[in-house]
């Protein structure tokens, strides 16, 4: 792993060294694209190993991967978790309960109001009643918890033998392709997707749900509806409540999750546009949060130093304060600075592109701006054919290839999946 560069997911892993990425497989924390199920990792060490290397080192899909959902995170599953007979019904998600019962699973979410940085949602769960070691009695919502105390919290989920998680990753870049979609796909419809993909991951992976407890988005009621008709036949007791992680030690647990894994991300935030963006101020953006003076001041400092992008991937494009800085609105001139914002001219900090593939047809025109003729596509070459001379045209040689299509790694197209 790179010191400053995000390293992606379709980067080479060297497994020979001793470096977190060789403990578990980084095609884990996607969902598999033969089936669509997630992969529980195998044991403890290649969990943390694995949350080590979306914290630390933020190993997320590359700026060119704009299709697909983000990084799934599934723990190993604790044994005490497992149905009675688990090493018959491995992978069977029925709806079948043992005699047993079930787990009581928690989600919750952090990071839904800042411009800067990744969404996530966290999910925790462990069996009420078979669980071999007590489980953590501190559990609160994690926003009125202590940092300190939240991270003592963190620490103890991560090595509890009974204890099981899930974190789901939305990076900015997914929530903004998402939301700029000609249809938007909302921050709701978001956020319940991300909560079902990581139910259906724990389903997937043999464990059964007793219980789940859902911090609501949206309207409660609404909400539980949704879940129970998609999970029908499951028998999954759905408590769906405004401030669920403040009243139910699992859903606190996925606080504990989701809060400080999103921490984790931003202050160990690495830019996949080096080396060709260098932020200014560096990591100082404060909370990411548009009311925050420090971010406002970080977003205005690196409107447009990597033209024309805009802004680096760590930045929400669909949100108000983005979209004013980059010229898009009546607000845009004033809130960079320039014009009142009034007037077709004021552009605020959009900037005017130049396309190399621009200069190349301004220096080959000799029209003053007209249109290319076809004759300056091509080159004429006189020719002998059964002794008759002939004027035939021929392609000019291919241009290079745009310098920008090298820097971001994009190839071509071979063919569409349908």
């Amino acid at each position: 792993m790179t010191a400053d560069k995000a390293v992606s997911f379709e980067d080479s892993v060297d497994t020979t060294d001793d470096s977190s990425s060789s403990l578990f497989d980084p095609a884990s924390l996607l969902p598999s694209p033969t089936t669509g199920k997630s992969t529980p990792q195998p044991n403890r060490s290649a969990t943390k190993a694995a949350l080590d290397a979306l914290l630390s080192d933020t190993l997320r899909p590359s700026p060119c991967n704009v299709f697909g959902s983000g990084p799934l995170l599934v723990s190993d599953i604790p044994q005490s978790a497992r149905p009675d007979d688990s090493n018959d019904t491995k992978n069977d998600t029925s709806a079948t309960k043992s005699s047993s019962g079930g787990v009581i699973m928690g989600i919750d979410e952090a990071g839904r109001g800042p411009a800067l940085g990744p969404m996530t949602y966290g999910a925790a769960y462990w069996h009420p009643t078979k669980s071999q070691q007590p489980i953590p009695p501190d559990f609160n919502d994690s926003k009125q918890l202590s940092a300190e105390k939240r991270q003592v919290l963190f620490r103890q989920i991560q090595s509890h033998d009974d204890i099981g998680f899930v974190l789901r990753v939305i990076h900015a870049s997914e929530i903004s392709r998402n939301m700029m979609r000609k249809t938007p796909y909302n921050l709701n419809a978001i956020s319940h997707d991300c909560a079902m993909e990581m139910i259906w991951a724990v389903l997937h992976a043999g464990v059964t749900i007793d219980t789940c407890y859902v911090d609501t988005v949206g309207m409660p009621d609404a909400y539980r509806q949704k879940l129970e008709r998609v999970f029908e036949g499951y028998n999954i007791n759905f408590v769906v409540e405004k401030k669920a992680d403040a009243k139910y030690a699992p859903c606190s647990a996925a606080s504990v999750v989701a809060k400080e894994s999103r921490d984790a991300i931003v202050q160990n935030w690495k830019w996949s546009e080096m080396p060709n963006f260098i932020p200014q101020s560096g990591h100082e953006f404060g909370s990411g949060y548009p009311s925050d003076p420090k971010c406002v001041q970080w977003m205005k400092s690196n409107c447009n130093v990597d033209r024309p992008f805009g802004f680096p991937d760590f930045v929400r494009f669909s949100w108000g304060p983005t979209k004013k800085l980059l010229g898009e609105g009546p607000d845009a001139a004033a809130a960079a600075g320039g014009g009142d914002g009034g007037s077709n001219n004021d552009r605020g900090k959009r900037p005017i592109i130049k396309w190399e593939a621009d200069e190349d047809d301004e220096s080959n025109n000799d029209g003053g701006g007209k249109q290319s003729s076809m004759q300056s596509f091509v080159v004429t070459k006189k020719v002998e054919d059964n002794g008759k001379k002939a004027v035939v045209m021929q392609p000019k040689r291919k241009k290079p290839r745009l310098a920008i299509f090298n820097e971001m790694g994009v190839s071509k197209v071979a063919a569409f999946a349908e």
